[in-house]
């Protein structure tokens, strides 16, 4: 099967690094126009420039703070007063870890602006075209937390799954528009994001990081942490013609780690 997505625009949230720059590059490798968005120019001036590109392709990038929601409205919506998309992929950080004692009202406002507020936000601006067009992808990044609470991630635990629920509904509503809406439920990932997690969580038990990463790989039946570019794939085939027909799902990928149906 060949996948190709010459032709689309895509933007991809949290993508000069980790799972959101894997995601950039299989779409640009499947022939996608990619913008870039997060915090770092300098990381972002990197990924963009090391984006394959062919004949007619074209990548930029667009520099945005998820946690200041306000101005990142601003930026968004001046985007896409200039700008449309076909593929949206959804992601941002995660919010702090903690258990839930450990957090309070202030900290799921915090969250919920960056998990959720942004992705709203995003998404019903990229839509006003999708419509138009009658073509749309719309991919949200969440987590396997939000079927099975991890937890020291209550704020990431609450508000995927907020996420995910309205995908669910959204999906319902756009589909007369051949706009496909899924969500991602990601699993343990080798990535900036899971390296930081296990430093400490090592620090809180005492015991080493390599400890903790043994630990993390032993409960996936595959007895491994996924390659950020395995996530690419899976991201590339829903984005495509291919994937027309799969919407308002919520596809795991963790090894096999979720022990519910």
């Amino acid at each position: 099967m060949q996948i190709s997505l010459i032709g689309k625009n895509a933007l991809v949230g949290g993508s000069s690094d980790g799972i959101g720059k894997a995601i950039a590059i299989q779409l640009a490798a499947s022939g996608a126009n990619v913008t870039l968005m997060a915090r770092n120019q300098e990381k972002l001036t990197k990924v963009v420039t090391a984006l394959p590109k062919t004949a007619g392709q074209s990548h930029d990038y667009l520099l945005v703070d998820f946690n200041d929601h306000e101005a990142y409205k601003r930026k968004i919506t001046a985007y896409f007063t200039e700008r449309s998309v076909s593929i949206l992929v959804n992601n941002t950080q995660g919010p702090s870890a903690g258990s839930a004692s450990e957090k309070n009202v202030e900290d799921y406002q915090g969250a919920f602006d960056l998990l959720f507020k942004n992705t709203l936000l995003t998404t019903e601006l990229a839509l006003k075209n999708m419509r138009k067009d009658q073509w749309g992808r719309i991919i949200n990044v969440a987590s396997v937390s939000v079927k099975e609470p991890l937890p020291y991630l209550a704020l990431s635990n609450s508000i995927r799954a907020a996420v995910v629920t309205w995908a669910k509904t959204l999906a319902t509503d756009v589909g007369v528009h051949h706009i496909t809406v899924n969500s991602i439920l990601t699993g343990y990932f080798d990535t900036q994001r899971i390296a930081q997690l296990n430093s400490q969580k090592a620090k809180q038990l005492g015991i080493p990081v390599n400890e903790v990463r043994s630990d993390m790989e032993s409960k996936v039946p595959l007895k491994r942490i996924g390659s950020p570019e395995e996530y690419g794939y899976l991201v590339a085939f829903l984005a495509s013609d291919q994937a027309a027909y799969i919407t308002g799902t919520q596809i795991p990928i963790d090894g096999g780690l979720l022990k519910s149906i």
